[in-house]
């Protein structure tokens, strides 16, 4: 902790190392990560997990996995348990500290119940619609609920009864009573306990009464010696509520602190739970793990990294301003890791067939093919060569365009560890298209350089026809066409912008030594992209390689230019 406290990398470990060197909490960190068990976490989350858990890592202190379960109609265990395997993920453990707010139920009742007994909280009979219309706008004070000044010993009996299962859901609410002429609308007598006659996960039927968030949160963070309760901007005017009922029912000193910090909004992408689940119920995606999602399944599905992540959350820092990041600074950290550690491999995504008409049709070679020009402790590997052979189909133009310098007739380029080729003549079907491309080979040129020291501009990769493995290749483009989604005409739906073109799918030839590969192994396919064997659809003799991030670096060209 004396690094922290040193060396404060930004307003939140600032604070906390102030409240360190003070010894406000007789020297202990103790933060909390508090998902809803209700959907799939994104990286938004991630930004949360890592700083919960982080600052706690350097506290020398401990991090609580809590799940807020406070809502039955909406959560599931299968939540629970995608929830914790995210965490370990990102290499983060709560070890023995996981808790539920539905192991606190019972205290949080009481807590209600002692609120009502000293007259800070009451049974209200308006509907959630006819509130709304008490509660006013920040601008003009509200107007006192009907039952507002019910005695102490009705709303006892009624909160009694709300638990007992005698009402019906949304019949009666429990609110504390604050301050109707506040200008922050959530003092402004909020809900603390609704009626919702609902199995929970957990608990089963033993309650139909079930406490709002602002209610359960803080309590639970006092309950369980919370000394910093960080959470995204939004509950910025939620703090004095949250400062409020653990005043009111006297949690003792000190008492947890909530420090806010702003979400992170990527671009290109909803960060909305409820925005996901919708996608996913209405089909645009094929479940909460779909490569294209922001969910942190949807990425370890696609093959980024936990340490890419990692990366990419320091990078982009803890701040108080909401804003928007860009999705191509992600790509570049992901990009930055896998070019160290991905072996390269051949694979021809579009084939189109190359017959070299002067190599012997009976003769088989081994080309020796680096695996990673970044780590030479990766080797080599031997890559068979033969006569037929698969080039991508834009690696060849009848008539090419200026600048172009790969395949033409008459033109000379390199095959990646192999030989010079020319080509000679072009092959085409009924309608034009080219099926075969006829060329002659350099013998002398073998591993792919000219004893003459004649140069050539092209260099393409390539796989043998004979030796090559068919797999199943998945392209991945923005989930939707319009850097911030949401922004749209009034009344038009952000579904409007989602990219019906984000998934292509693609036959492609791969070379033999990638028959082996598993299920989540990372290569970069050369020229083409970084890809990761599919953890879900793949299987022996049926292998689909997800595209992790294209070769193309446009984070890396953003900062050039900077």
């Amino acid at each position: 902790m004396s690094d922290m406290a040193d060396t404060g990398k930004d307003f939140i470990r600032e604070i906390v190392a102030e409240d360190f060197r003070s010894n406000k909490y007789g020297g202990s960190v103790v933060t909390r990560f508090p998902p809803e068990p209700n959907g799939c976490l994104h990286i938004g989350h991630a930004k949360a997990i890592c700083l919960d858990f982080g600052i706690a890592a350097e506290g020398n202190g401990v991090c609580h996995l809590r799940f807020d379960d406070t809502n039955p109609v909406a959560e599931e265990t299968e939540y629970v348990e995608a929830i914790k395997e995210d965490v370990h993920w990102l290499g983060w453990n709560w070890g023995e500290h996981l808790y539920y707010a539905s192991d606190y139920f019972e205290q949080l009742y009481e807590y209600a119940v002692k609120l009502i007994k000293i007259g800070k909280a009451y049974v209200c009979a308006l509907s959630v619609e006819e509130f709304k219309e008490y509660r006013g706008v920040p601008t003009r004070p509200g107007k006192e609920s009907p039952s507002r000044n019910r005695s102490v010993k009705e709303n006892l009996d009624l909160f009694e009864r709300m638990r007992a299962g005698e009402f019906k859901d949304g019949e009666y609410v429990l609110r504390a009573k604050i301050d109707m002429s506040s200008p922050n609308l959530h003092m402004r007598d909020p809900a603390i306990y609704r009626i919702k006659h609902a199995r929970h996960h957990r608990t089963g039927d033993r309650w139909c009464i079930y406490p709002m968030y602002d209610f359960a949160h803080c309590l639970s963070d006092a309950i369980e010696n919370i000394t910093h309760s960080l959470c995204t901007l939004e509950f910025e005017v939620h703090r004095p509520l949250y400062d409020w009922i653990l005043q009111a029912v006297e949690m003792p000193e000190p008492r947890p602190r909530q420090i806010e910090f702003a979400r992170l909004n990527l671009s290109y992408t909803v960060m909305s739970k409820r925005k996901l689940l919708q996608l996913v119920r209405a089909g645009y995606v094929s479940g909460w793990d779909d490569p294209r999602m922001p969910t942190l399944a949807g990425m370890r599905r696609r093959g980024y990294t936990a340490e890419a992540i990692r990366v990419f959350l320091q990078r982009i820092g803890i701040t108080k301003v909401d804003g928007i990041t860009d999705i191509a600074l992600l790509e570049h950290c992901v990009r930055e890791e896998l070019n160290r550690t991905a072996p390269r491999v051949m694979a021809v995504l579009d084939p189109v067939k190359v017959v070299i008409e002067n190599y012997p049709e009976d003769l088989e070679e081994n080309m020796e093919a680096v695996n990673n020009p970044e780590d030479l402790s990766a080797g080599t590997r031997q890559v068979p060569f033969s006569r037929e052979l698969y080039i991508e189909r834009e690696d060849f133009r009848e008539n090419p365009p200026g600048k172009f310098y790969r395949l033409a007739p008459g033109r000379e380029v390199r095959l990646r560890y192999a030989y010079y080729i020319t080509c000679a003549s072009v092959i085409k079907d009924e309608n034009g298209r080219i099926v075969e491309i006829r060329c002659i080979y350099d013998p002398n040129t073998r591993g792919g350089d000219s004893p003459d020291g004649r140069k050539v501009k092209g260099t393409l990769h390539w796989v043998s026809a004979r030796h090559a493995v068919k797999a199943e290749a998945r392209i991945y483009d923005r989930l939707f066409t319009k850097e911030i989604p949401e922004d749209v005409e009034e009344g038009d739906d952000y579904l409007k912008n989602f990219n019906f073109n984000s998934l292509v799918t693609a036959t492609c030839m791969i070379e033999p030594s990638l028959q082996g590969a598993k299920p989540g192994d990372r290569f970069q396919f050369e020229r083409k992209g970084y890809f990761c064997v599919d953890v879900v659809e793949s299987r022996e003799g049926a292998l689909v390689f997800n595209q992790i991030v294209p070769l193309r670096d446009s984070w890396a060209k953003i900062e050039k230019t900077h």
